[in-house]
């Protein structure tokens, strides 16, 4: 059986299934755009059929990254309603802390570039490495998760005894 991603269109709306990562290091977060935008996501996917959705992650950060990650624990689940294409999207998704098991699998600073395919179609990405006091100045999707992020960042006093490497 071939496995699809959990995206479908109905009649008047479209459901997506996303699983996404927040890799944190030296005090900064490793984000996503596409090139030419100003708007940064969280690395991830959509989940496809009989796949959880930490291998899912896993998988994602593989094709995008090439990159390998060991799972700390689910973070967020975010529900968020935005129009795709002409239609209203329901998204439901899952974020979870992740580290790299070898730091030395992607650059660890600035931008670089990468991309990800959707139905087929190639979208040329830029990686980013943001500062994790800074994350209020720039636009990032679902702006509903950074609240809780910038939250953590004040409740222990440093980002290793915060879960982060």
């Amino acid at each position: 059986m071939k496995k699809k991603d959990i995206l479908f269109t109905q009649d008047d709306f479209i459901f997506s299934y996303r699983a996404a990562g927040i890799l944190v290091h030296n005090n900064k977060i490793l984000m996503q755009k596409p090139k030419n935008d100003d708007v940064y996501s969280f690395i991830g996917g959509h989940v496809s059929s009989c796949e959880t959705s930490e291998e899912a992650l896993k998988r994602e950060y593989m094709e995008e990254l090439h990159a390998d990650i060991n799972i700390n624990n689910l973070f967020a689940i975010g529900e968020v309603f935005f129009p795709w294409k002409s239609k209203p999207c329901h998204q439901i998704s899952l974020y979870y802390k992740v580290e790299l098991k070898n730091l030395s699998d992607i650059q660890l600073n600035g931008t670089f570039p990468g991309y990800d395919e959707l139905n087929g179609k190639r979208y040329d990405l830029d990686f980013c490495w943001l500062d994790l006091n800074t994350l209020n100045a720039v636009k990032i999707y679902p702006v509903e998760l950074v609240p809780y992020i910038i939250c953590l960042l004040y409740t222990s006093p440093s980002p290793r005894d915060r879960g982060w490497s």
